[in-house]
């Protein structure tokens, strides 16, 4: 079973929120300070990096050629401080003629009234109006680049109004795909016990009151819960 995609479709057919994921990666999984530049879009695609440094953009424009349709593109930036890697014409290019479903730039972004009035599915740390230069520089550490290749290249990447949670290559696989499983049942059944059975959050989030008060519970949350007593805090 090709478990890269089972978990990409279930993930895009369930509309799994960035939320869940970092839940079902027992706390994890979540790209640190980057938010979404326009709001109420939802991207979920394949992990593809992208690397530059030294005050320079150069490697970008190199190395986005070989985007591929439904890609989520990651930009990591060394050493550029204040300055911003991309704007609205790699923005364009990445998402319009490459088809990416999403760009995320672990830096700034600039061109912020264009890149809002035109909707680009785009996550970034901030805005700055000052940009990067489009000349050969020193390249991303090598060290340093082969490990986040590692943590994310081939992964999935989740996007929302959140942010940007991903499962590493090596967790897409059938416990993963489970674990996300379990937590749509989760949210099914807490929402349930909120909303009709009028539980408070302490019993339902802490006490688990569900997994023994089970007569107001529907046929299908019982055979749910067997699954439901596995925690998915553990480790993966």
């Amino acid at each position: 079973m090709n478990y890269s995609k089972a978990i990409l479709e279930f993930c895009l057919s369930n509309r799994v929120s960035t939320t869940e994921v970092a839940d079902a990666l027992g706390k994890s999984g979540v790209l640190p300070r980057v938010q979404p530049i326009n709001f109420n879009f939802y991207r979920v695609g394949p992990v593809k990096t992208v690397f530059t440094a030294n005050y320079s953009n150069y490697a970008v424009h190199e190395q986005i050629r070989h985007v591929n349709k439904g890609d989520v593109v990651i930009i990591f930036a060394h050493n550029c401080d204040d300055r911003a890697i991309i704007g609205d014409l790699i923005s364009k290019y990445i998402l319009l003629y490459k088809g990416a479903a999403a760009v995320i730039v672990k830096g700034l972004v600039r061109d912020a009234s264009s890149l809002r009035r035109e909707g680009y599915a785009v996550w970034a740390e901030g805005f700055t109006p000052l940009g990067c230069f489009n000349i050969p520089a020193d390249p991303f550490p090598e060290d340093l680049m082969q490990q986040i290749k590692q943590d994310y290249e081939g992964g999935i990447a989740v996007c929302d109004d959140g942010g940007v949670t991903i499962m590493s290559k090596h967790l897409l696989n059938e416990e993963m795909l489970n674990r996300l499983q379990r937590i749509e049942m989760q949210e099914d059944i807490w929402f349930f016990c909120l909303d009709t059975l009028k539980w408070d959050t302490k019993k339902i989030v802490c006490d688990k009151a569900y997994l023994t008060e089970q007569d107001l519970l529907s046929s299908v949350h019982i055979n749910q819960l067997q699954e439901l007593n596995k925690s998915l805090d553990n480790s993966k």
